[in-house]
């Protein structure tokens, strides 16, 4: 790990004051180089005695706290809240997770606390927010599943739906809690004024993990979340999975030329010889007839064998891993993306380093969570810099901006997690130019259907230009590079090597402009023994061990993670975040650098904890289906009506008989046997059926409503078509409405990552066509004359729209 003082956020506090509820996001800005300071009550936070425990330690304590010094401070005393108050007076950023109104009551709310230090970004993170009907309710990670619509697209059609594994969506708010908080201390170094950001875990969710209002990939078929059936979509035929001599295998067949490979392998037969099966619509039809010769192919073969035969003939294929294999295996260890490392005193495990490389290096773990006050004395006995007064002229009700206007970008991003990167750093005042060609045209392009743009894409690219450019040119490349010397961030997500290739790595480049900031996302990383293998996000979520976890424990071989797109829009924060970092740090140093995140160790990084829990207990990190581990009742129950469903997630003994009150069960509070956890977990049938008699003469949203009040956890299963009416996404204004020249109707589009009291809402400006702003940028960028341009386009080094296309 690099030294703390080398890292992008050297020399910002935090004062970490989360427990329990996306704790990550102060985790990650430590491991960017930022003193965190967690504080704890006396006696340690309630989530030291969080399980899974092992020997007594939270390893979600342990996961979530690395890397931050620890005081312990007591609220509940005038003194311990002067001592708050004092060092929030120092710090940069102060992050919090309390119900609304609770630091209020301390006299240590937002407003308090901006008033002693007008420069702090505090950066709250409740469950529903600050305001809207739902600001008091109570939510864990799989209230925020089904309210945020991906548990409504989970599982398989005909049956009941399946709650995704892991933290989700706590570990999905974490990063996008970062980003918003980077954006407001970015605003900050522009104007000297602090922020307020109210982050929603339930917005959250439904932005990062699998947007309904969000670009999407190739599973749904370019059809928008919005008109997929009711129930959950069958995609299973478009990156299926075949049983082999030792597991089973994934493969995602989409190209021509990987099909041309596919048909190879299966010995080029007859049936499957016209050129109609070049397309994905042509092998449509026959996808019976097809997997069935591709099982018989796999089905005496071992994983290890089938994924080097498939790399050598070019067919994208994945080995579905389990948990205790991705720990023991090869790749992530050598790129130290997985870490043996003293997790507590004299207890090491292990686990995902973290999230992003900066400069080839590891911005990661860097030291075990600490013990209860360790670093009282220490924190205590310092003296931070006081931060800079707010500037005078934009004081008190200064407008509202944009923080990263004047920032220009080259966006090579394609399909989803390039497409998504782009438009977060557009939304927020980056000119974002997306580089491309007709030779390699960005899939995300194409539409079954014909149109110019097709819903996903207008959402993916909003707020762009786009540059047609032919970087196979030797007249393209000099034409880019003289861009990118005028340019402040080039992203890519290419297979490792293509910028290189190109002649634009970051050695070349970074001679031109040493301020230049480059950021890659690829599959599994740069390097490693697995960096050159295909990747597409069902193969990453295959070679994760999510894909075997993510599945109906009812069925034989019940994977159901085929219509999802994560990690892909998560990916895209983890690298705005690192993106933003390292542009703070250039503040500082004057230099650029490079920033390249793995879409697998961003999902290894979400299931910290029971990885670590896996390397401690092998054989402890299982599929769950719909029963949680740690309380019951933990499920999903029917509900009146076709295809309803709702979570009830209980935490507690005082949950317990909460909801007890609720369904009128006062015999079950009775019974000694379920006065406690392990005996409501030992009786987990008993519990369901109870809750299960009550819920399936009720609507969904009636049980969530009445549990809610009762402060149980509950969500309906929402569909994506249900924001629309939910109250608590219109009061916040999660939704705003955008047009689009080439959309002959008015869309939905999601708003910005969080509020904020000074960042702008994102403009809504239309995504472009192919090459739709080539002579803009080749005249005010490039400097070149009109007949420069002309003889550019003729010559094929410049592109602009298909003829007859409208420009809007």
């Amino acid at each position: 790990m690099p030294a703390t003082g080398d890292l992008p956020l050297a020399g910002l506090r935090v004062i970490d004051l989360a427990d329990g509820k996306a704790e990550m996001c102060g985790r990650f800005l430590a491991d960017l180089g930022a003193d965190v300071i967690r504080v704890e009550p006396p006696g340690g936070a309630p989530t030291r005695r969080r399980e899974p425990l092992h020997d007594g330690v939270s390893l979600y304590f342990a996961t979530h706290n690395a890397g931050k010094r620890g005081i312990t401070v007591d609220l509940r005393d005038p003194a311990g809240r002067d001592r708050l108050l004092g060092l929030a007076a120092g710090a940069d950023f102060l992050i919090e997770t309390e119900r609304p109104g609770t630091l209020d009551g301390l006299g240590l709310g937002a407003d308090a606390l901006l008033a002693r230090n007008p420069a702090l970004v505090v950066i709250s993170i409740t469950d529903f927010g600050q305001s809207g009907p739902y600001r008091d309710w109570a939510g864990t990670d799989w209230t925020h599943l089904a309210l945020g619509g991906v548990l409504s697209r989970s599982g398989i059609p005909g049956r009941e739906p399946v709650v995704p594994p892991g933290p989700l969506a706590y570990e999905s708010a974490a990063v996008q809690a970062a980003w918003a908080g980077l954006l407001a201390y970015t605003n900050r170094l522009e104007t000297g004024r602090g922020d307020h950001v109210d982050c929603s875990v339930y917005e959250m969710t439904a932005q990062v993990l699998d947007p309904g209002f969000g670009i999407g990939g190739s599973a749904t078929g370019g059809v928008p979340a919005t008109e997929l059936p009711r129930g959950r979509p069958d995609a299973g035929s478009l990156y299926p999975i075949f049983p082999c001599a030792d597991g089973y295998v994934r493969i995602c067949v989409l190209a021509r030329r990987q099909w041309r490979g596919m048909f190879g392998w299966l010995g080029e037969p007859e049936e499957f010889a016209d050129p109609k099966y070049d397309t994905l619509a042509g092998r449509y039809g026959a996808t019976e007839r097809l997997h069935a010769l591709i099982g018989d192919l796999f089905k005496d073969r071992t994983r290890d064998e089938l994924v080097a035969q498939g790399q050598e003939r070019g067919v994208p294929i994945a080995s579905l891993l389990a948990p205790g294999e991705v720990l023991a295996g090869p790749h992530f260890r050598a790129r130290g993306g997985l870490v043996d490392a003293e997790i507590a005193p004299g207890l090491t495990g292990r686990l995902p380093s973290g999230y992003v490389e900066l400069d080839g290096v590891r911005a990661g773990f860097r030291g075990r969570a600490p013990e209860v006050g360790e670093h009282n004395d220490d924190v205590l006995a310092e003296t931070p810099l006081p931060t800079p007064p707010p500037t005078p002229a934009l004081a008190g009700g200064a407008p509202r901006r944009r923080p990263l206007d004047g920032l220009r970008v080259l966006d090579l991003g394609v399909i989803v997690v390039g497409a998504e990167l782009g438009r977060l750093l557009a939304d927020q005042g980056a000119e974002v130019i997306k580089i491309e060609s007709r030779a390699y045209p960005d899939g995300s392009r194409q539409s079954l259907t014909g149109e110019p743009i097709s819903a996903g894409f207008a959402w993916g690219h909003r707020n762009k230009l786009s540059a047609g450019i032919n970087l196979r040119s030797s007249e393209g490349l000099e034409l880019f590079k003289r861009l990118a010397a005028a340019s402040d961030v080039i992203l890519s997500n290419f297979k490792p090597g293509t910028l290189e290739s190109l002649g634009l790595g970051y050695d070349v480049i970074s001679e031109l402009n040493p301020r230049i900031v480059m950021a890659d996302s690829s599959a599994l990383g740069p390097t490693g023994p697995w960096s050159r293998r295909m990747g597409y996000g069902p193969l990453v979520r295959a070679s994760t061990g999510l894909t075997g976890l993510w599945r109906d424990t009812g069925v034989e071989a019940g994977f159901c993670d085929g219509i999802t797109i994560y990690p892909d829009h998560l990916a895209a924060r983890v690298g705005a975040v690192a993106v933003l970092a390292a542009l703070i740090r250039r503040r500082r140093t004057g230099k650029g650098g490079t920033v390249s995140v793995s879409q697998a160790e961003a999902i290894l990084t979400q299931l910290s904890t029971s990885l670590l829990r896996e390397s401690l207990e092998p054989g402890s990190f299982t599929a769950h289906g719909n029963s949680g581990e740690w309380d019951a009742p933990q499920g999903l129950y029917p509900c009146a009506g076709e295809d309803e469903w709702c979570v009830v997630s209980v935490e507690g003994d005082e949950q317990w008989r909460s909801l007890c009150g609720v369904i009128g069960r006062a015999d079950l509070l009775a019974d000694a046997r379920l006065a406690t956890s392990a005996g409501r977990r030992a009786h987990r049938g008993l519990v369901d059926a109870a809750v299960t008699a009550w819920t399936s003469d009720t609507p969904p949203r009636e049980v969530m409503e009445r549990l809610q009040a009762a402060g149980v956890p509950a969500g309906a299963m929402q569909r994506v078509i249900e924001y629309l009416d939910d109250p608590q996404l219109a009061a916040r204004g999660f939704l705003r409405e955008m047009r689009h020249p080439h959309i002959g109707h008015a869309m939905r589009t999601e708003n910005g990552p969080a509020t904020f009291g000074g960042v702008a809402d994102p403009e809504l400006r239309p995504a472009p066509l192919a090459g739709e702003h080539t002579r803009t940028v080749a005249a005010k960028l490039l400097g070149l004359a009109e007949p420069e341009i002309q003889a550019l386009i003729e010559a094929g080094v410049l592109e602009e729209p298909a003829e007859g296309a409208d420009h809007g």
